[in-house]
């Protein structure tokens, strides 16, 4: 047999010995880590990557092998199809028992509330979020909304893990509770404080919609305050105004009704108790949803000699000492 025959028939060997080693890797690897059927609670956080889904079920003992889970989900396309939320998985599923578990109904799903939400606009995105169907929405509206009647900015804005099912009850009550908790962390501030607890989330929920970045609440906070207990001042706060339009104007909860409408100055002069450019004291309750960064920034605020501020179209601050410093800005940043 020539040499160039014999090194072909190695290299064909080798390349057989290969497959079957592979094979033999891949079934030991997609195969079930054990036979036990003890029930395991496994997340799957949104955004998550395959990779990322994968150590965590390695780490969990749930399978045998990240690589070869990876591979799987990628080769049968099924890594895009994989929902996050909470499922109940066992050591005796195989990796693809564990994949077709993972496309399936989680028993929790992943809500997002983002900062600076009333509470209506919380309502459609736990019924978005938890996939409710018509019915089930209408009637998780109308509770979640009597429910939360008179604790807004008092349901913390975080991300959250509800099961589809999940009653307009239990969602407020663990809303408040996040709440509680986070409150606690500034115990000794609002102690120290010149104002109640309801003045500061009041202050605070103003601060959410006025304010967009970390960096410039505090200073926002120190100015609104000084305005407050200077007198001769009001607040003139426009997220107040459009707190106070949109109760006028969505009360029926028209459809796509606008929570926050861009304001005329028509609407400055709107008579109610939230409309910040005619009466002198804080909105009675707080406006919306605040975060952590803004009731801090309530609490302490930081002083400057500011009386000004506006936002141009870039969303980026401008302060102004004086009047004519503030109505320059607005020439030159908002072009009025």
């Amino acid at each position: 047999m020539k040499k160039g025959a014999v090194s072909l028939l190695v290299l064909l060997f080798a390349i057989l010995v290969g497959l079957f080693a592979g094979y033999g890797w891949w079934k030991g690897n997609v195969a079930s880590v054990s036979d036990d059927e003890t029930s395991a609670y496994f997340v799957v956080p949104k955004g998550a990557s395959a990779m990322q889904i994968g150590n965590k079920l390695h780490d969990q003992g749930l399978v045998k092998s990240t690589l070869a889970y990876k591979l799987y989900v990628q080769f049968f396309g099924k890594a895009k199809k994989i929902n996050a939320g909470e499922f109940k998985l066992a050591k005796n599923m195989s990796v693809s028992e564990i994949v077709e578990a993972l496309q399936g109904g989680p028993l929790e799903l992943w809500v997002t509330i983002p900062e600076g939400l009333r509470k209506e606009e919380m309502t459609d995105i736990f019924i978005e979020s938890l996939q409710m169907n018509p019915e089930t929405a209408s009637t998780f509206e109308s509770e979640f909304l009597s429910i939360s009647k008179g604790k807004e900015g008092y349901l913390f804005p975080d991300t959250y893990l509800f099961p589809p099912d999940a009653a307009a009850s239990v969602i407020v009550g663990r809303l408040e509770i996040v709440f509680d908790t986070r409150i606690g962390e500034f115990e000794e501030g609002i102690k120290d404080s010149a104002y109640s607890l309801n003045e500061i989330i009041t202050m605070a929920s103003i601060l959410e919609r006025e304010t967009v970045t970390d960096e410039e609440r505090s200073i926002v906070a120190g100015i609104l305050w000084k305005r407050l207990e200077t007198d001769g001042w009001l607040l003139q706060a426009d997220a107040t105004v459009q707190y106070a339009i949109a109760n006028a104007n969505c009360e029926l909860r028209i459809t796509n009704c606008e929570w926050w409408p861009i304001l005329t100055k028509a609407n400055l002069e709107i008579d109610s108790a939230y409309n910040s450019y005619k009466y002198k004291p804080l909105p009675p309750t707080p406006i919306a949803n605040p975060g952590t960064a803004s009731i801090k920034a309530a609490i302490y605020p930081e002083s400057s000699s500011y009386w000004f501020y506006i936002h141009d179209v870039d969303g980026a601050i401008h302060y102004a000492e004086t009047i004519q410093q503030h109505n320059a800005n607005v020439r030159k940043y908002l072009g009025k």
